[in-house]
Formats: structure tokens, C-alpha cells, sequence
């Protein structure tokens, strides 16, 4: 459970606990990537994450989970209830929202058929020394830390999310940008150019971005 405000996260904890589930809390997205571990295994079954974090976007966070191969599904907390902030929490790897004020039952009710259904996505097919850091927008690497913009940085995310599969170009855009945004193809292009370098740069020589023709790209 990520959550900023105090009361509300003792709260939520709480009402989590009556129902029998185990509760480990965070105050913000550094606190709450340390505690999920490097992936792609975690003990965790689920996160309950608050987008409005003091050090970072909650779905920058979510992105970062995914990239580590973290596949348990992630319910939103947020007080923002526009279309484009619910689209844009389902881009970054979300798997249900919920807008603030909400009542700790609808909660639990939730979060329970989450745990039950699960969300499969793909796991890692090797490790990798390469961790990406929310709050400080980063990709930290065995040659040293690369600071990423925030566009780099879900671009990087949404690819590191499936390793070795193609991430089609619209996919990319739709991680990228906002909902609704143009993007030109040699945008694109670009901005993956650059993460070619940081990648380099940051020392996993074993991984690389791979264009394919007409399709997106693979992180392999």
C-alpha cells in the first residue's frame, strides 16, 4: 500500500487487515521500489498505489515495477477522475483505478477480485543489471547512472516491461505521451536513438533496443 497521507494509508491498511490480507506500507515510489525488490519475483500479491506521490508520478512507478518483470496487478489511488489521467494509469501498467473519496469496502472488493483473476504478463528472460529509478527519473546501470526526461523514461519503462517481445509503435506513443497526443514517426525515432546511447552508456552492453522494420521495437 503507497500512500503519502498518513491517515488515510493507516486507514487503508487497516481495512485491508480485517479482510485477512497482509499489509507492507510505503509513504512514496522510493520506498515502495525497494520494498518490491530488484524482480522479477516479489512477495508481494498485489499494490495499491497512489499517483500523487511526494517524489515521484505513481504511474512512473508502476512503470518502473513493470520494467523489473513485477507482474502483480496494481490498483490506482487518485484524485484525479478525467479520462486522459485514467487512460494514461491503464498505459503505464495499471490494472484497475479508483478515484479519491472512495469507501474502504469498494476497496477490498477490488483488490480481492484482482488477487483472484490475476493479471499474467510477460516475465524476463534474463536477468539484467539495469534498474530504472522514478523518482529520480534515472537508469542506473553497472557503468553508472543515465538520467532519463520523463518521456525517456516511460519509453524505456514500457520496452524493459517486455523483454524480447515487439512493442509496436503506437504502443510506444501511447506510453510515451499523452493520451490524444500527435507523435511523428521521427519523433519516435529519436527519442529511441537516445536511449540507445544511455543504455551504452550506462554499461549492460548484454541489452539493446532493436528496431523492427515497420512494426516498433524489442528490448532484448
Amino acid at each position: 500500500m503507497v500512500e503519502d497521507d498518513a491517515a488515510l494509508r493507516g486507514a487503508v491498511a487497516r481495512a485491508l487487515r480485517e479482510h485477512d490480507l497482509g499489509v507492507t506500507t510505503a509513504a512514496d515510489g522510493t520506498g515502495a521500489l525497494l520494498a518490491a525488490g530488484r524482480g522479477p519475483n516479489t512477495r508481494f500479491a498485489a499494490v495499491v498505489l497512489d499517483i500523487g506521490l511526494p517524489d515521484s508520478d505513481g504511474r512512473d512507478v508502476c512503470q518502473a515495477l513493470r520494467a523489473r518483470g513485477i507482474d502483480v496487478p496494481v490498483l490506482f489511488l487518485t484524485a484525479r477522475d478525467q479520462l486522459h489521467d485514467l487512460l494514461s494509469g491503464y498505459a503505464a501498467g495499471g490494472d484497475e483505478y479508483l478515484t479519491k473519496p472512495f469507501h474502504s469496502r469498494e476497496l477490498v472488493v477490488r483488490l480481492q477480485a484482482l488477487l483472484r483473476r490475476g493479471v499474467p504478463r510477460p516475465q524476463p528472460v534474463a536477468a539484467t543489471a539495469l534498474q530504472l529509478d522514478a523518482a529520480g527519473h534515472a537508469l542506473d546501470g553497472p557503468a553508472g547512472r543515465q538520467l532519463l526526461t520523463p518521456t525517456e523514461f516511460r519509453l524505456l519503462a514500457a520496452l524493459m516491461a517486455a523483454p524480447d517481445d515487439v512493442v509496436r509503435r503506437r504502443d510506444l506513443a501511447r506510453a510515451g505521451w499523452p493520451e490524444g497526443a500527435t507523435v511523428a514517426e521521427n519523433t519516435l525515432d529519436q527519442y529511441v536513438a537516445r536511449l540507445r546511447r544511455k543504455l551504452a552508456e550506462a554499461g549492460d552492453h548484454g541489452h539493446s533496443i532493436v528496431t523492427v522494420v515497420g512494426v516498433g521495437y524489442r528490448f532484448r
